[in-house]
């Protein structure tokens, strides 16, 4: 189950043939995203198994589902924000059915990532599952 910004991402990724172009369309999607706060960058939102610095900062309001993140790599920033457009306005609950790995697979990123920026991804995937499992118990 993914998002209609999601899907407009999937229907943006078919247009673009070449995996440099859908790599740079990934840089842009985290550039365009507001840097998340320093106040915000702290141990308990970094998460730990990417090779890069990475922070989330999840917040549940009204039932629904938002984070914000960034990254010290603009790659990551970007994985960062294909995430954000699968899981943003979701209620926990669905959150916890979405196959974010499934989903990520559509864009043909695991063909394309590094094995340490796929790790990354997971442990982002991870803590967002761990969140939001959080709320439903």
């Amino acid at each position: 189950m993914a998002s209609p910004a999601f899907e407009e991402i999937v229907e943006d990724f078919e247009f673009l043939e070449d995996w440099e172009d859908r790599y740079r369309y990934v840089i842009e999607q985290g550039k365009a995203m507001d840097p998340l706060e320093d106040a915000l960058k702290v141990p308990a939102t970094k998460v730990d198994g990417c090779a890069s610095q990475v922070w989330l900062h999840p917040v549940i309001e009204n039932g629904q589902f938002h984070f914000d993140g960034d990254s010290d790599a603009m790659i990551v920033k970007g994985l960062i924000a294909l995430l954000r457009s699968l899981y943003n306005g979701l209620s926990p609950s669905e959150v916890l059915t979405v196959d974010a790995r499934a989903e990520m697979t559509r864009l043909g990123l695991n063909d394309h990532l590094s094995a340490q920026r796929s790790n990354g991804l997971r442990a982002m995937i991870e803590r967002v599952r761990l969140v939001a499992g959080a709320q439903e118990n």
